[in-house]
């Protein structure tokens, strides 16, 4: 068995020409899931199930039958995106054991394209986290350092596939949680549009948000991931018709006349180590050397993005994570003689520190005293920067700044300063708080240094030609060396 599988395209190639069986594909999977354990990246997996779906697979080949774009891939899925067959707990003590009665829209798509679900994966609890630290379960290790997080908080996604256990995953992205562990473990990682895929069947953290995407180790894959799980989902009423375009088939066309703005007062902010920094100027050299006209551009609002979009997540949070109570949803705390005293217990004892503090924060913001103080000011902020991104993309078709202002840091270095953690997201959550489309490639790594990523963000719906210009830069050595 090789160090890591093949992408999810050459998998799926070779599984339809009979090159080999999804059977086979499936059993090497789950031998990578066992030697990944270490990571502890995977929450559930049901192996019985998975070689089940991938014989059938096999069948319906024999038979003559077409099997899909992802024919016998197998993919993971991160524990806040609802699975029929596996448990959802959203990494969290409170949804212990809980299994949904349906897949998610995502999820169920893949599928249906052939993929084959074979592991849950860890993250930060109910997503909130920029490191993986704060699941009920333990924290993910990162695949190259076991001392320093992968990130979060789809980080067991990432961990998975940057270790090779899976050619592909999917994670969900409220502001950044696809992007920054994709930087950390040196892979792809897109975030689609806000509207572009389905969120039914996604645990809400903060609707005007989240948003699921996917990791994979090549732009191709990314390509081909997306391109099955977009489209228009009626049983989501934030779902856009917008047309699915065949974004593998656009990637070899080249970025020549396409003009791309550099964040570069951004980059410049305090914080950013220097691998960063040298990593989007050697993005910048290659984008030019392609043909594409690169230019320093301004965002004023920028440097404002990181409130925010905290004091809109954590009051969408707060609503959100209302429903989790033991009587709707929730492992229900027992011996309580009153109705107060059963969510108190069931929520103080259910939710971890950092879910408890982003509850707290957001009911001070959405308060009858506060609420146009914070939350209303936060949200006239936000549509200024809307605004403000809008006029620039008027002036360029993409936007180019760093993913994280840092590599990978110690596990704890960060996890009794909540601000420093959440400067990890300051790069991040700009296409969050805009609705665009946004994309992490690995710079080329310096031997003996940890991963970094440079982030390319383009107008709303535009992933195709997101994924041309990753595709550049993959050409140009932006990319996972291990993939093959």
């Amino acid at each position: 068995m090789n160090a890591a599988p093949p992408t999810a395209a050459r998998i799926a190639t070779a599984v339809t020409r009979s090159e080999c069986s999804a059977e086979q594909v499936v059993n090497e999977a789950l031998a990578r899931l066992d030697a990944s354990a270490g990571l502890n990246a995977v929450l559930h997996r049901n192996d019985a199930r998975a070689l089940e779906r991938a014989r059938g697979l096999d069948e319906r080949r024999a038979r003559g039958e077409p099997l899909g774009a992802l024919a016998g891939v197998p993919v993971a899925i991160k524990d806040n995106i609802c699975t029929r067959e596996l448990p959802t707990t959203c990494a969290s003590k409170l949804l212990a054991g809980y299994r949904p009665p349906y897949d998610a829209t995502a999820v169920a798509k893949l599928e249906r394209a052939g993929a084959v679900v074979i592991a849950k994966t860890n993250c930060d609890e109910f997503g909130m986290g920029s490191s993986n630290e704060n699941s009920a379960f333990g924290p993910v290790l990162h695949p190259l350092d076991p001392e320093r997080t992968p990130g979060g908080s789809s980080g067991g996604s990432a961990a998975l596939v940057a270790h090779g256990a899976v050619p592909a995953a999917l994670g969900s992205d409220t502001g950044g949680s696809v992007r920054q562990p994709a930087a950390f473990c040196g892979i792809v990682g897109l975030k689609p549009t806000y509207g572009r895929v389905s969120r039914w069947g996604l645990v809400a953290f903060g609707s005007s948000l989240d948003q699921i995407g996917t990791l994979t180790r090549s732009v191709e894959d990314a390509a081909l991931m997306l391109a099955v799980i977009a489209g228009f989902d009626a049983r989501d009423a934030t779902s856009a018709e917008e047309p699915v375009e065949d974004y593998r088939g656009q990637l070899a066309q080249g970025t020549h006349g396409v003009r791309i703005g550099s964040l570069s007062d951004f980059v410049e902010a305090d914080g950013v180590e220097p691998e960063v920094s040298l990593a989007v100027e050697s993005a910048v050299h290659a984008l030019r050397e392609a043909g594409t006209a690169v230019q320093d551009v301004s965002l004023p609002l920028a440097r404002e993005t990181i409130p925010i979009y905290y004091l809109i997540a954590t009051a969408e949070a707060s609503s959100n994570l209302a429903r989790f109570d033991g009587v709707r949803f929730g492992a229900r705390a027992g011996g309580v003689a009153s109705l107060q005293e059963l969510y108190e217990r069931t929520r103080g004892g259910g939710f971890g520190a950092e879910v408890k503090r982003r509850i707290m924060l957001g009911t001070y913001a959405l308060s009858a005293g506060y609420y146009d103080a914070y939350f209303a000011r936060a949200q006239r902020a936000r549509a200024l920067l809307q605004s403000e991104l809008d006029v620039l993309f008027e002036k360029v078709d993409l936007l180019l700044c760093p993913t994280a202002p840092q590599s990978a840091f110690l596990l704890g270095e960060r996890i009794d300063d909540p601000l420093a953690m959440y400067l990890s997201d300051v790069f991040t959550v700009l296409a969050n708080l805009g609705g665009q489309p946004a994309i992490s490639v690995p710079a080329p790594a310096r031997p003996g240094a940890l991963p970094v990523g440079v982030q390319l963000i383009a107008r709303r719906f535009d992933e195709a030609l997101l994924l041309r210009t990753a595709a550049v830069l993959e050409r140009a050595g932006f990319r996972n060396e291990s993939a093959s």
